[in-house]
């Protein structure tokens, strides 16, 4: 039973420190749909994901209304497309565009699962759909993009990587017109896992069943709050408070997870704890570590601070919900976050730091506008970089760069919203194109061989 305590602080946790339900994402199998040309099988698509989530708005609005908490993203995450393209992978755009089609129509705020897997080989029909991806997201305003180009088990595909980084220079220039934005709808992973409901990399996994309900919640005002009530603890103390508050997260998520998934007629599937900011003040990430105790997001000991945040909220999060699944961290993309984007503007926050974080946490490189003049090879050396340490250290990692045509350091993306605006960070300008030019597979770790 609620007590009046209890009430009084979820009402001050919704209205004063931003804690909302991020996404509420419904995983659609599309095996189902694969029919003998790309025209039926584009059309059975969109029928059966309008039909499958074609509540899922109102449910969630109803959710809101009822519990109080906002919910601010309804999403969809589909089978990967290049599997089910695979007949027709020259076709896919038609899946893609029906895919989207079917975003419009259900009034949801995006739709992941354009991906292909090809972390240990590149399938002819799969290079033709990564081919694929740069013109249609510049022709669809809904659908998100993936690929996942390595893994702990099977190392990394350098060949889809330096593939990768051609794709996302040529999504920039599609969509140049708005900065590139194609490419903040494209995630390069590495250990990419089958239940995360975060865009632009959600997907529904193969091992997954029909329809799921995933939910990812956020809350990183309330825990900078819980840090600002205890400013003279030390750290011991600060590690329990922050578990303290992740737990009270993670119930209001596994709540609404499970009563959406029972009013939409699906499986309920995990709560994702992963801490996501908003260009908001007062929702960031960034905020929790300088409550912390450093004075700037990127200076000497924010690796430490951000590596206890993480574990914190993950074990409180566990204690909370035994369906703990997705991404389940903290993080840090660079335009989503007032505070990252603050750091950077100063030059404290630069992408060699951003890449020591991404060690300790979930999930990448995420959201970082780079010179448009940045050479593809040079963003694959960074997807090689940031797959390494996804590789080694068994976990998911992803890249998600915007080479932004016509811009250089000094100047900013904005793209609004809960993708705000991001500096333009310098690279290095070294080359690295013969290391990727080698293509092959680097192999996976010894601790890899564990059967």
């Amino acid at each position: 039973m609620f007590n009046y305590k209890d009430v009084l602080e979820t009402i001050e946790m919704v209205e004063r420190e931003h804690l909302d339900i991020r996404t509420v994402t419904m995983g659609i199998s599309l095996l189902p749909c694969i029919r003998a040309t790309a025209q039926e099988t584009a059309k059975c698509v969109y029928d059966t994901v309008c039909k499958k989530a074609e509540n899922i708005v109102k449910v969630t609005a109803d959710l809101s209304a009822e519990y109080g908490i906002p919910i601010v993203n309804k999403r969809v995450s589909v089978t990967p497309v290049s599997l089910i393209c695979a007949p027709f992978a020259g076709q896919a755009d038609l899946v893609g565009k029906a895919l989207d089609d079917a975003a419009k129509q259900l009034g949801i705020d995006f739709l992941g699962g354009y991906s292909a897997l090809v972390h240990k080989g590149m399938a002819d029909y799969e290079r033709t759909f990564i081919q694929s991806i740069p013109e249609v997201l510049a022709s669809t305003e809904r659908l998100c993009s993936s690929v996942n180009v390595g893994s702990s088990k099977s190392g990394i595909n350098m060949d889809a990587v330096g593939l990768m980084g051609k794709i996302i220079k040529q999504t920039a220039e599609a969509t140049a017109d708005r900065d590139g934005f194609g490419c903040a709808k494209l995630v390069v992973f590495c250990n990419a896992v089958e239940d995360n409901p975060f865009m632009a990399g959600a997907f529904h996994g193969v091992g997954e069943s029909g329809t799921v309900i995933n939910v990812g919640v956020s809350g990183p005002g309330v825990v900078q709050h819980a840090i600002e009530a205890i400013p003279d603890a030390d750290l011991s103390e600060l590690a329990e408070m922050i578990k303290r508050t992740a737990f009270k997260i993670t119930r209001a998520g596994q709540l609404i997870a499970k009563e959406a998934a029972k009013r939409l007629g699906a499986e309920f599937g995990i709560v994702d704890l992963s801490l996501a900011p908003t260009p908001a003040r007062g929702d960031s990430v960034a905020q929790i570590l300088e409550e912390m105790g450093l004075e700037c997001v990127g200076t000497h000991g924010t690796t430490a601070c951000l590596a206890m945040l993480n574990d914190a909220v993950k074990k409180g999060g566990v204690m909370a919900s035994s369906r703990v699944g997705g991404l389940s961290g903290a993080f840090i993309p660079v335009s989503e976050d007032i505070g990252m984007i603050e750091s950077a503007e100063k030059g404290v926050l630069c992408l060699d730091k951003l890449e020591a974080m991404t060690a300790v946490c979930s999930v990448g490189l995420d959201m970082i506008a780079v010179p448009g003049d940045t050479s593809a090879d040079t963003i694959s050396a960074i997807i090689a970089d940031e797959a390494a340490i996804g590789m080694i250290n068994n976990k998911t990692t992803a890249v998600r760069l915007i080479p932004a045509p016509g811009k250089g350091v000094g100047d900013q993306v904005n793209f609004g919203g809960l993708l705000g605006r991001a500096p333009i960070m310098p690279v290095h300008n070294q080359s690295a194109n013969k290391f990727v030019r080698r293509g092959g597979l680097i192999p996976a770790p010894i601790h890899s061989n564990k059967n």
